[in-house]
This record gives structure tokens, C-alpha cells and sequence, in this order.
């Protein structure tokens, strides 16, 4: 018997073809195969809400291979993603090649092992309509907001802004944390620290308050006059010991990734924006050429927001700890998500964990690229590390009492490494062993240190905290955190640097105008209420069009004040230094089709253009795009020399040249780099920034200043010294 088995991408459909026999073919469908068309809204809003899929241009060959395959085939089966997304995709296959729905042809696996296809190909299943009804809901609420404020933008703004049901939101989270720091006032506040020393040992001890009935009341300093109230009252010299305390702390290991959990810790242990975490989990997904062994799928299916484990990874997992680390260490754990949450999981899958847990990392490596790498080691350990004992700590708590005021040092050792002996990324602080003092002995003060300090203002966002948040909201599911990330970024609504997100004015701008007229689309608990309803429509219990209905009332009604009532705002075209060779003036830069681009002022009296940076030499390099893995190119900018994806622009990475001059930096052994700030400043820096924060915004030379010895630099085209209070200067 021929069977057909089509799942998603190539390369997953290569790994499971080894798994089946000579009866089944395996083909792909590369991705969706139909789609709302883009040229228009697609949505018949009069029908109750009737969708026009077309099908994708581009996918005439594959949907023409496919129906060829389907027609050889005695039985067809859809073996795409076990989610929302993959159970449409296979619905629309099942459309386009005519198969009957009433039966068995869907299959579904949440890994690709032999063990998992061969047991899924055994039992099928009819589509979930119910699922495929929460996906189209999804996609026709998306269309409507998007195709219906996006233009409106670009009407009353400028063009080539967007507007999302979950993008808006994301994008008001980044804004209004701006605004809270832009409102945020400092106040001062003090700390006081005793370096106190016994038999030479010495240890910090931090003012932590007073003695109230033999009880200590914690008090904040305010400012330095009650610093020097405090130091006055007391012996600078001796200190006594009013108690110690001795007590154990254990440290839990973390519950196995979701989606959001491994974007918001691949950013934060491996700098990996949400994009390329997902780009690399999918292909540890879909399957690795392993030596010896061909396509192996190393990780569970990786779109999920449940912490569950299976019966079988969990003694998997048990096996591999006691084998390797003894008894003492293993512990079975079960995860559940925090209340407020548990009820928007969609627990149809596992966590992502190893498909095989005796495929170590060290062992795979040399099969893997380095970021593969990375990131699997990250999946692996967290999965052991889950099912792991708690890291044991000695904790020593002691008491200065210096009339009354109360100083405390605490010290900490790890006694029993737990799950750490394998999970190694878990922020520990440094071991601190105190030494042994008894109550009432004095102790002799080293140094007395009073600091000045101001509260700070909340953290911007980075990517990881935003994902984070967005979660806990109830905002978006575990597939479009990284997409909505990337959009409000190509649409140079944020930017990012070091790391923070901030947003831009253009940010601020669009976040106003949606504020005002689409108050609802832009409610955070209006959009988690609408995944709560996406999430009923899943399991059947409400009908997908009432759910689009109740939408719409209330949004046709702020689209209609907002394209009667929403002023057009002229947006200034930042002016560049170069001068247009026809007329003289500064040529502006402006938003094309293609990206950015110079232009004369005056048109139209002068329609000159020109690329920006003048006319750019594309240079092929060795190095790879660590986003989407294309190839990078040497380009010219406004600048200088930069490098960019060549799959622009769908893909927008850029990474700077360091141009360096022949000049040791003065700080440490690095060099000295051309830099431009980002209002296009010329300086120089450290290669080595940013450990080393060496910059001058004049050119360093090789000379040292005979008077006091500091580095010498070019100034009006005379050499002087960088340090102001010589002013030594040659001609």
C-alpha cells in the first residue's frame, strides 16, 4: 500500500523519511499553501466575515508535485505542526488536494523520533475544526485591524507604518515604560559600610537600622547629615557582636523550557534576539546531521507554553542522572504554571526537552554550528537540571552593634551543588565565608564607607523582559512573541542598544494616535480577554464568527471617528551633510520602496537623489549573518563601511567595521577604533569596549606628553595633551 505523508519544511520531511518504509513517500508543503490575499482585506465583513483564501504565489509547483504524489497515493496523510497553525495548514491541504475530511488523515507528533512517527503514523485522526476555526479567528482579527489602521496611517502619517492587534500593545508597553522613566524623580539615599577585620580576615558589614526592644528596625538613610549623625554617635574603632546566625537556603532548579522561557533565557545567557533562538530551536527541531547517523531531531516540538514532561522523558531523564551523578542527585519534579497563568496554557504538548537525552552536547559538537551548539547545551542542561535536588547553602547571618546601630554581614557557601552541577548559568554570587565571632566580641573597624546615591528609574525592556511581560499579560502565544518583536523594530519603532529597547518618536507618535482613536485595539486587557476567547473557540465552546462580531461592533465604530477625526501630522525629513551637486542645499533623507535614500530639499525644482552614503560597492565576505545565516556584505554608508545581511530586507542585520588606527590604547592592550556616535559624531574608542570605556573625540597619536606623560592628541592640526590641566601643546 503507497501511503503520502506531507509535513511543513524539506528538512523535517528528510528526517522522517528515514523512519517509515518503501510504502510511504514523504513531501513538503514548504509552509502554508493558502492564504488571505495580500492585495486586499479578503474578508467578506457583509457574510459574517466569509475569509477568500487564494492560494500563495510562488506555491503552483508544490501544490502541482502534491497532487500528483496524492493521486499515486492510496492513503494521505497531513502530518504538520501539533498547533493552531499546523492543524490549519493541514485543513487547507486537505482543501487543495480533495481529501475527505470525515476521515483519519491527520497525523500528529511532538518529536521527531522513530519511536514517536512510527507510533503516530499508526494512529490518525480527523482534523480538529475547532482548532483550525481558533487559527482563522486569529487571522481574520489580525487582517482586520491590520489592513484597516495600517493605511489609515499611512494616509495621516507616513507611509509604511503598521498597526497589530498584539504589535500596538507590545509597542504601548515599550512606550509607557519610557514614559514612566522620563517622569521618574530621583531621591537620594545613603549606605553606610564597616570594613571590620578579625585575626586578619577581613569582611563588609552593611548599616541596616536600630535597636528597637531588642528588635532590629530597619531604617533607609536619607542624606548625609544623618549619615554623620549615625558615625558620630558610635566607636569608629571597635565594634561588638550583638548576634550570629546560622541557617541553610536551597536553590530549586528551574521547570523546562517553553517558548517564552527559552526566548527570554536565550537572551539573556546567550544574547540571541527571539528571532534567531526560534530559527535555530526550529532547526534542532526538524532534525541535525549527526555523524553516523544522518538527520536526527534533537529537541521536542517547539511552539508550546506548557511545562509538562511525559512518563517517559521523566525516567529518560532519571536513568541518565543516577548513571552519571548517583542517586543522591535525582529528584522527580513535577512543574505546574504560576495561577494566574494556568489557565491560558494550551497543554497539548510537552515542554521542549531532548528528544534523546544520551546525546550529550560535548558529544554531538562537532555535528553542531556554534550557535546549535549553544543553544541546545541550554535545552539539555535545563531538562536534567529539572529533575535534579536542590543546591544546598550554609548561610551565616551576623549582627554589629555599635551603640545601637546596627550593621549586618551575611556570608554564604554552596555545600551541595544539586541540580548546579549540571544548570551552571544560574546567577550565583561569589562564595563569602565569614569568619567565626562569638556574641559580644569586638571586632576592629578598618574603614568606615558613607556613599551618596539616587534611586533609579525602572529598566527599559530588553527583549527577554518584554517577552516576559507580555506573557504574564496574557498578550499574544508562545508563536508570535518574536514576530511581534521584529516588527516593531523594522518599523524603526524601537531601537535597540546594549541590549534596552527604546523607543523612537516615531514610536511615541503612532502609540498617540492609536491611544486616542483605538483605545480598545490598544487595551492590554482587551487583547488577553480576546486570546481567552480564541482559547474557548479552541476547545469548542464558542463559535468562531461571535467571536469576530462582538469584535467588530465596537472597532468599526473607533474606525469610523478615527478616519473623520484623525489629523494629518507632516512628518520632517532629517537632513543629512551631504550637499545635493546640483543646487547646494543639504539633501534630506527620505523613505523609499527599497529603504532609505538621499534627496534634494527643493523639489521639485531639483529632483536629484542618490543612495545614501552616494554610490554603494556591494563587496561579498566571509562572514555570516548570526540572525538568518546568509551570507554578509561589505557595504558603504553615511558613515563608512558596514556590514549587511544580503537577504535584505527581509533581513536588516547590520554590524559595524572597526576601522582601527596605529595606536595603542593608553588603558589597557587594546587598539584605537574609528567610532561615530549616533548623531554621526566622529570619535575614537577601545577595541576592547566595553571593558575598557577609553574615548576621545580627538585623534590619538603615538607621542607621549614629555611634561606629564599622558597620551598626546591632534587638535587644530597642533599636537596637545589629552589631559586639560597640562595643556602642553606642540606645534
Amino acid at each position: 500500500m503507497n501511503n503520502l505523508l506531507i509535513v511543513e519544511s524539506p528538512a523535517k520531511a528528510k528526517t522522517i523519511a528515514k523512519f517509515l518504509g518503501k510504502n510511504y513517500t514523504v513531501k513538503a508543503s514548504v509552509g502554508h499553501v493558502r492564504d488571505l490575499p495580500k492585495s486586499k482585506l479578503g474578508i467578506d465583513v457583509d457574510n459574517n466575515f466569509e475569509p477568500n483564501y487564494i492560494t500563495i504565489r510562488g506555491k503552483g509547483d508544490v501544490i502541482k508535485e502534491l497532487k500528483k504524489e496524492a493521486k499515486k497515493a492510496d492513503n494521505v496523510y497531513l502530518a504538520t505542526d501539533p498547533d493552531r497553525e499546523g492543524e490549519a495548514i493541514s485543513w487547507h491541504l486537505a482543501k487543495i488536494l480533495n481529501l475527505d475530511e470525515s476521515k483519519d488523515i491527520r497525523v500528529e507528533f511532538n518529536e521527531i523520533t522513530k519511536e514517536a512517527i512510527k507510533k503516530a503514523s499508526k494512529n490518525p485522526r480527523k482534523i480538529n475544526i475547532d482548532l483550525v476555526d481558533a487559527q482563522q479567528a486569529r487571522r481574520i482579527l489580525d487582517r482586520l485591524v491590520g489592513y484597516n489602521i495600517s493605511p489609515l496611517l499611512w494616509k495621516k502619517i507616513e507611509k509604511g507604518l503598521s498597526a497589530g492587534r498584539v504589535q500596538s500593545v507590545a509597542l504601548k508597553l515599550v512606550i509607557d515604560r519610557e514614559r514612566e522613566i522620563m517622569d521618574f524623580v530621583p531621591e537620594e539615599y545613603w549606605t553606610l559600610e564597616l570594613e571590620v577585620k578579625k585575626n586578619k580576615k577581613k569582611f563588609i558589614a552593611k548599616y541596616a537600622g536600630i535597636l528597637k526592644n531588642d528588635k532590629l528596625s530597619k531604617i533607609k538613610i536619607k542624606n548625609e547629615d544623618e549619615v554623620k549623625e549615625i558615625i558620630n554617635s558610635m566607636d569608629t574603632e571597635k565594634i561588638s557582636v550583638y548576634k550570629t546566625e546560622k541557617t541553610k537556603s536551597y536553590s530549586k532548579p528551574s521547570a523546562p523550557f517553553t517558548t517564552s522561557t527559552l526566548q527570554q533565557e536565550a537572551n539573556r545567557r546567550l544574547n540571541f534576539p527571539a528571532k534567531k533562538t526560534m530559527m535555530i530551536a526550529q532547526q534542532l527541531y526538524e532534525g541535525i546531521n549527526i555523524k553516523g547517523e544522518g538527520s536526527v531531531g534533537l529537541v521536542t516540538y517547539i511552539r508550546t507554553d506548557s511545562f509538562r514532561l511525559s512518563d517517559e522523558a521523566v525516567t529518560m531523564a532519571k536513568d541518565y542522572i543516577v548513571s552519571n551523578y548517583g542517586d543522591k542527585y535525582y529528584m522527580n519534579r513535577v512543574f505546574t504554571k504560576p495561577k494566574k497563568n494556568e489557565n491560558k496554557v494550551q497543554d497539548a504538548h510537552e515542554a521542549i526537552r531532548p528528544t534523546y537525552v544520551n546525546k550529550n552536547p560535548d558529544l554531538i559538537k562537532d555535528s553542531l554550528s556554534s550557535d546549535q551548539y549553544k543553544l541546545y547545551s541550554l535545552i539539555w542542561k535545563r531538562f536534567i537540571a529539572c529533575q535534579m535536588v536542590d543546591a544546598e547553602y550554609d548561610v551565616t547571618k551576623v549582627l554589629l552593634d555599635g551603640n545601637g546601630n546596627i550593621f549586618e554581614a551575611s556570608g554564604k557557601i554552596l555545600v551541595f551543588d544539586g541540580y548546579k552541577k549540571v544548570y551552571k548559568y544560574s546567577d550565583d554570587s561569589e562564595s563569602k565565608l565569614l569568619p567565626e565571632v562569638e556574641k559580644s566580641e569586638m571586632l576592629e573597624i578598618s574603614q568606615i564607607s558613607p556613599e551618596q546615591h539616587f534611586t533609579q528609574p525602572p529598566a527599559r525592556y530588553t527583549e527577554a523582559s518584554l517577552i516576559k511581560d507580555l506573557e504574564e499579560r496574557g498578550i499574544g502565544r508562545p508563536s508570535t512573541y518574536a514576530p511581534t518583536i521584529t516588527t516593531i523594530t523594522s518599523r524603526e519603532y524601537i531601537v535597540k542598544d546594549k541590549g534596552s529597547l527604546f523607543p523612537t518618536d516615531m514610536g511615541f507618535l503612532v502609540t498617540e494616535m492609536m491611544e486616542k482613536y483605538f483605545s480598545k485595539v490598544i487595551n492590554e486587557k482587551f487583547t488577553a480577554e480576546m486570546e481567552n476567547m480564541l482559547d474557548e473557540v479552541a476547545s469548542g465552546k464558542v463559535e468562531w464568527h461571535e467571536v469576530i462580531n462582538e469584535f467588530y461592533k465596537d472597532f468599526k465604530e473607533e474606525l469610523d471617528v478615527a478616519e473623520k477625526e484623525m489629523e494629518e501630522i507632516e512628518i520632517k525629513d532629517e537632513v543629512s551633510d551631504v550637499q545635493c551637486e546640483n543646487c547646494g542645499a543639504f539633501m534630506v533623507i527620505k523613505k523609499g520602496r527599497y529603504g532609505k535614500f538621499l534627496a534634494c530639499p527643493n523639489y521639485p525644482e531639483c529632483k536629484n537623489t542618490k543612495p545614501l552614503g552616494g554610490k554603494e560597492a556591494v563587496e561579498e565576505t566571509d562572514e555570516v549573518c548570526e540572525v538568518c545565516g546568509a551570507k554578509m556584505l561589505k557595504r558603504k554608508g553615511r558613515y563608512g563601511e558596514f556590514l549587511a545581511c544580503s537577504n535584505y530586507p527581509s533581513c536588516k542585520t547590520t554590524k559595524p567595521i572597526v576601522k582601527t588606527i596605529d595606536v595603542n590604547c593608553p588603558k589597557c592592550d587594546g587598539k584605537i577604533a574609528i567610532k561615530f556616535s549616533k548623531a554621526g559624531r566622529r570619535f575614537f574608542g577601545c577595541t576592547n569596549y566595553p571593558e575598557c570605556n577609553f574615548m576621545s573625540w580627538l585623534e590619538p597619536t603615538k607621542e607621549k606628553c614629555p611634561v606629564c606623560g599622558e597620551m598626546m592628541v591632534i587638535k587644530d592640526n597642533k599636537i596637545t595633551c589629552i589631559n586639560k590641566k597640562c595643556g602642553k601643546t606642540e606645534e
